[in-house]
């Protein structure tokens, strides 16, 4: 009988945690990688660059991949013949062992878990309680899967009660490109088959969680139904040409996984998670010897991937552009942003939207006036750090704030990632402004623009508060211009036309 101690759980959970913090799996890098080196379209393949090289810089400086640090999602199959000494439940050691890594002063993680969820919303500080998923097996050991899962790509879940004789396939491909470009393609689509509709999601779930092998199913051929799916869901999903941040190109997905569950005759639960390009989970066992060990990957597995903005790119200084400068950009422009921006998120245009709805100023501080607002919360600076990685937000969250915040402001432009839907870019096209997109995936690499950082509003929402950020040099893409047209519209059509697998998206 397996004696497995209390410390030694806390310990592995924080190691692990810390530990894909800044780490992607190796098989995720190695399939980036050959996806940039094929990609035709110069806006997908920028991006990818950006993410290999935050990555890289990541795993030097051991400092977050992404500024969301993710949900804990824990799978434990606890052996029948382990014994505990312990004084705690094991989802209290897996909490203190998340408490612990969260609030690690050498690498702090960003707090994002919020108690009372339908109602006040309170960040609990220390990113507790992770979901913990447990089974009893046969055996002397205790097995963990342990995944920090953001809440971009989380935001994108799909689930389905298909007819037994619906076509999973075609539900997909309906399904993915309503998905949008939150979730940070090029990733993993996780998919779950079967069971219940509890099963299906968190048979998803646990597909997020395996490694890329695609390319070995590939040169050896499928042996099973599952295996087809694979495949083909693979080529078509890719054929879409969704591509890197939704901008259009080759590769859309880097692996489809798939797991499936026996069923009732008259369902087919199905349900679909992608994991984003932040992609952190940790596999390992505890067999009484002590906390599991990781083994830290060569900084040879990383390629020798450069990027900069090139001699295209425009300078714009943020202390004195105006609106007909805005009207002058183009979509799918490179600019270098420098000056001073505002940041907010949802938590700080709830409140902005209800001073305007009251009659009341903005904050101290706060002036909207001929400025941009970054969507971003970041991470909490370290040594010597101005911010730590600061990578935007999910665009769409923002579109039902952005006409009410465009008409009682002064405000030229929105920062965030992927795309803006209708309401967005219709307030967009009114008021003349502009959206600009940096790259989700690339938080470290954008925080190294950030040269000032300071709270001036807001301050009890934690990282939701609106910061002043003093840029340099800030990369971002112009994704929808002046006069309403969305790369994120335009991109994709055509990259599937050239592809042309499938037919070309039409409106609607």
């Amino acid at each position: 009988m397996t004696l497995i101690r209390q410390d030694d759980v806390i310990q592995s959970v924080f190691d692990a945690l810390q530990f894909i913090s800044y780490y992607h799996p190796k098989d995720f890098i190695q399939a980036m990688h050959e996806a940039y080196q094929k990609e035709q379209s110069q806006a997908a393949k920028d991006a990818i660059a950006q993410i290999l090289i935050n990555s890289r810089m990541c795993a030097e400086g051991h400092r977050p991949i992404c500024q969301d640090t993710g949900i804990v999602v824990v799978f434990l199959k606890v052996g029948m013949d382990v014994r505990w000494e312990a004084d705690m439940s094991v989802a209290d050691m897996v909490n203190e062992g998340v408490r612990r890594a969260y609030r690690h002063p050498d690498n702090i993680l960003r707090a994002s878990i919020l108690s009372d969820p339908a109602g006040k919303r309170i960040n609990t500080k220390d990113n507790t309680p992770a979901v913990v998923h447990m089974e009893i097996v046969p055996g002397d050991h205790v097995e963990v899967e342990i995944a920090a899962k953001g809440g971009g790509s989380e935001a994108k879940s799909k689930f389905a009660m298909l007819n037994p004789s619906d076509s999973i396939v075609d539900w997909v491909l309906k399904m993915v490109p309503v998905m949008g470009a939150g979730w940070c393609p090029p990733g993993i689509l996780g998919i779950g088959i079967g069971g219940t509709a509890e099963k299906a999601m968190i048979l998803a779930k646990q597909a997020c969680m395996e490694s890329i092998d695609i390319h070995e199913l590939i040169a050896r051929g499928p042996q099973n139904r599952v295996e087809e799916l694979r495949l083909e869901l693979f080529e078509k999903v890719n054929a879409l040409g969704i591509g890197a941040q939704g901008l259009g190109g080759l590769t859309t997905v880097l692996d489809i996984k798939i797991r499936d569950f026996p069923t009732h005759a008259a369902n087919l639960p199905i349900a679909m998670i992608p994991n984003c390009a932040a992609t952190r989970h940790a596999h390992f066992i505890l067999d009484g010897s002590g906390p599991a060990k990781l083994e830290a990957p060569s900084l040879s597995d990383w390629p020798e991937v450069t990027w900069d903005a090139g001699t295209t790119a425009r300078r714009v200084n943020l202390a004195t552009v105006t609106r007909e400068d805005v009207a002058s950009w183009q979509p799918g422009e490179t600019l270098l942003l420098s000056g001073t921006l505002l940041t907010g998120r949802d938590a700080a245009h709830k409140r902005l939207i209800d001073l305007f709805n009251r009659g009341k100023p903005l904050p101290e501080g706060v002036d909207f006036t001929n400025k941009f607002i970054y969507y971003v919360g970041p991470v909490d600076a370290v040594r010597d750090e101005v911010v730590g990685p600061a990578g935007p937000t999910t665009a769409t969250r923002m579109d039902k704030f952005t006409g009410a915040l465009l008409d009682n402001t002064g405000l030229l432009g929105m920062i965030g990632k992927a795309e803006r839907g209708p309401e967005a870019i219709a307030a967009i096209k009114k008021h003349r402004s502009v959206y600009l997109m940096a790259v989700g995936g690339a938080a470290y690499l954008v925080s190294k623009a950030i040269r000032q950082a300071r709270i001036v509003a807001f301050a009890d929402l934690g990282m939701e508060a609106i910061h002043e950020f003093v840029v340099e040099d800030m990369p971002v893409t112009v994704a929808v211009d002046a006069n309403g047209i969305s790369v994120h519209n335009t991109g994709p059509k055509a990259w599937q036309a050239k592809i042309g697998k499938i037919p070309v998206l039409t409106e609607g």
